[in-house]
């Protein structure tokens, strides 16, 4: 299972950017979908997700800004991310988890897209 992350780039304080990440490969279905982000200095931490029947999560920090979505039909997730603040820039990766065919579970990662935000 692969998944190609894209979107990332420099955006001014107050702008929006949207993410992309493409997963492809042998799936047999696709559950959790989320994106997390890792600073400079920190730890990687669970910025927004969304359950295959649709129900997302958020960090306290995004919410009312970001939005996660997914279309299955493509086996995309994104994440639409307005109001952008300096604290926002990181590595943003996206994480997927599901079944291969044949059964076997599966927990991937993208490769990460720089998010920077600075005036």
């Amino acid at each position: 299972v692969q998944l190609q992350a894209s979107g990332g780039g420099l955006v001014q304080p107050g702008g929006s950017l949207r993410l992309s990440c493409v997963v492809s490969g042998r799936i047999f279905s696709i559950n959790a979908m989320g994106w997390y982000r890792q600073a400079p200095g920190k730890q990687r931490e669970l910025v927004a997700a969304i359950a295959s029947g649709g129900s997302r999560s958020y960090a306290d920090s995004v919410k009312g800004r970001f939005t996660i979505s997914r279309d299955n039909a493509r086996n995309t997730v994104y994440l639409q991310m307005n109001s952008l603040k300096p604290e926002d820039t990181a590595v943003y990766y996206c994480n997927v988890d599901g079944l291969v065919v044949g059964g076997w579970p599966y927990d991937s990662w993208g490769q990460g897209t720089l998010v920077t935000v600075s005036s």
